[in-house]
């Protein structure tokens, strides 16, 4: 599967480099009550952080973005490509969090990045890195056509999707979407709330 294989719906507009603030901008304010996040940072200006160096270094770059107005926005990487930091990444994502947040926060940052990296699936597939609607727009379901799109290239090209619930609330929504959990969570450390794995298989059409 490709970008030319997905088919934006009304409202969506595909979102590049010029547009990282505003992925940015969308994203940490939908994670702002991230049980996962709230505990990796301890405070939203880290979370803030982290949403905009993925938007800007890492998913406009190489990514597949996109856009509702200004109320929601996905981030992807597609098959075969490369969501990996690179040392240059994790100082940008090192520096400013100690000073917002702390060595606790760098730390717990950086083994968790450990811990994805070693449960992320070998086989081909498309990564959710992030998903995420607005507070203020949230119950008129917006997250289902966010995700919709990608799934739909999915299920023509027979590619299998994957991302990483941070969040239990949103159990219900991925199952609803086709996912299933994939093992146990991740836990970077003891204290840590559950990540969980999650695939989708490609629908039959």
């Amino acid at each position: 599967m490709t970008a030319d294989d997905i088919v934006l719906g009304d409202n969506l507009s595909r979102a590049g480099p010029d547009d990282a603030r505003l992925l940015g901008d969308i994203t940490a304010d939908a994670f702002r009550n991230d049980p996962f996040n709230a505990w990796l940072f301890g405070n939203f200006a880290g979370i803030e952080h982290l949403f905009h160096l993925q938007a800007r270094r890492i998913y406009s770059q190489r990514g597949y973005c996109y856009t509702s107005g200004t109320d929601g926005a996905c981030m992807w990487m597609m098959p075969g490509d490369d969501a990996s930091f690179s040392t240059m990444d994790y100082a940008a994502f090192a520096i400013p969090t100690l000073f917002k947040c702390g060595a606790g926060a760098v730390r717990r940052g950086i083994r968790t990045g450990e811990a994805m990296e070693t449960r992320h699936p070998s086989f081909d597939h498309a990564y959710l890195f992030s998903i995420g609607v607005r507070q203020s727009a949230r119950g008129k379901g917006l997250g289902r056509k966010l995700i919709q799109p990608v799934l739909d290239a999915c299920d023509h090209t027979g590619t299998i999707a994957y991302l990483e619930n941070s969040n239990p609330v949103n159990r219900g929504f991925y199952a609803s979407c086709g996912f299933e959990e994939m093992g146990g969570p991740i836990i970077p450390e003891e204290d840590a709330p559950p990540l969980v794995p999650m695939v989708r298989q490609p629908r039959t059409i």
